[in-house]
Order: structure tokens, then sequence, then C-alpha cells
């Protein structure tokens, strides 16, 4: 059975105002998407989750989004092609002065919210998002949706890529995700989560919105840490992973 590595978005704060508990979920997680000040995060904390996430062996991964801190980085945006490269680089490289002097480095990519929904079929963003990838480090592992633009496009550039799953997000048939500004977009129901992180990890498939079993195959799976009882709901997801014989363990 292919191992899964469990990652979560964490350093989601700004100044004294925090969304994430990253201290607990650093205990359960393998890997860390680090806010990198664009859509939440700042140096301080940028510091302070790198420097757990060292002493706990966990991965750190630069988790890159459009400049919108007013909106968390999900609001749609129109950026040109060359800025929204020079972004993702600059974003990439202020997390890696930061893992670096924690003893680490930034191991792995992945976009945030808005740009993750639209690197999934934009030709043209997700080439400039691959290309701020090469401009920091062209052998930095990038995180997508199976057979989305973004993981094809730095497939061809020579990116090592990840497939990714979300058990507490909804699936269109396509194996997109259902936008969130719909209905049922964001599974609360803990049981269901738990059951559909299992379904994914051991079995490759998932019920989408209309209720068809889709496949997913997926070597990472997210757990969104800023979700009500988040800490909680993700000790229950490995526990069970575990007790039904998937590794838990990084694919960095």
């Amino acid at each position: 059975m292919t191992p899964i590595d469990l990652n979560a978005d964490l350093g989601e704060g700004f100044g004294r105002w925090r969304l994430t508990d990253d201290e607990q979920l650093l205990s359960v997680v393998t890997s860390a998407n680090v806010a990198c000040g664009f859509h939440a995060g700042d140096a301080a904390t940028m510091r302070r989750v790198c420097e757990l996430a060292a002493e706990r062996g966990v991965r750190i991964g630069a988790q890159v989004s459009y400049r919108d801190l007013a909106g968390f980085g999900r609001r749609a945006m129109d950026v040109p092609a060359d800025e929204l490269a020079a972004e993702v680089a600059y974003q990439i490289g202020a997390l890696e002065v930061f893992a670096r002097a924690a003893g680490t480095r930034v191991s792995y990519v992945k976009p945030h919210g808005a740009l993750y929904n639209r690197v999934v079929h934009d030709e043209e963003q997700a080439g400039a998002v691959v290309e701020g990838v090469r401009l920091a480090d062209a052998t930095l592992p990038v995180l997508g949706l199976p057979s989305s633009r973004f993981l094809k496009l730095a497939e061809q550039a020579g990116l090592p890529t990840v497939t990714e799953a979300f058990a507490d997000r909804a699936y269109t048939e396509e194996g997109t995700l259902v936008p969130r500004t719909q209905a049922g977009a964001v599974i609360t129901d803990a049981d269901t989560v738990v059951e559909r992180s299992v379904g994914l990890s051991r079995f490759g498939v998932v019920t989408s919105h209309s209720g068809e079993r889709i496949p997913v195959r997926a070597r990472s799976l997210c757990l969104h840490g800023d979700t009500p009882g988040a800490v909680e709901l993700a000790r229950r997801v490995r526990d069970r992973l575990e007790h039904s014989g998937v590794r838990v363990e990084a694919f960095a």
C-alpha cells in the first residue's frame, strides 16, 4: 500500500491574530504548508512555525498565494504572468530564510486558495507559478490536484510533482473541487471526513457531490487547519489511517 502524507495549512495568522493551532497540528501532520505573507502570515509567524516544524521533523512547504491579505487569498484575481512568477519566487525565498535558520529547508511548494483552483485549468497562471518555483529552486516538488494543468506543466518543466486529495472538500464528477461559494463545498461532519480519508488513502476513490464514486489517486492528503475542531479531527484521521494499515509519512 502506498504511504500517505498528511499536510495542513499552517502559519495562517497576522500580528496578534491567529487562525491555526500550529503547535498542536504539527504533532499530527507530516508536512506543513506555511503561509508566506501574501494571504496570511508574517515574518515572526513564519519563523515560529519553521522552528516548531524543524523540532518535530515535519517537512516545510511554501504555500504561495495571490497578494490578498484582506480576502485570505480566496478572491479571484488577474495578475500578469511575469508579476505572478516573481511573487511566487519571492514568497518561497522569504520562507527559505526562516527554514534555513531553523536548520532545515523548504521542501515543496503548494498554491493556496484562489490560485490553487485557478491553476487547475488556467494555462497562463499555471505556467507563471511553475516559472516562479523554478526561479526559486528548480528541484522543488509541487503539490496539486491530479490531472491539473499546473502539475502537467510542472512535470514538463522538470519539477517533481505530488498529487493531493481533500477529505473535507466536495468533488465534482471531473475530480475538481466544488467551489466554496456552493452549498456543501466544505464537509463538516467529522465521521464523514474520517471515512473519506480512508477511502482516498487505501482505495484512491471518493464520492462526488452528485453521489458518483470517482478515482482520485493522491500521495498527500490535506487536512485544513482553519476549520472548527481541526486538531481533534486531524488526530482522528491519522489514528484511523494507521489502524487501517496505511503508513503515514512525508513524501518529501
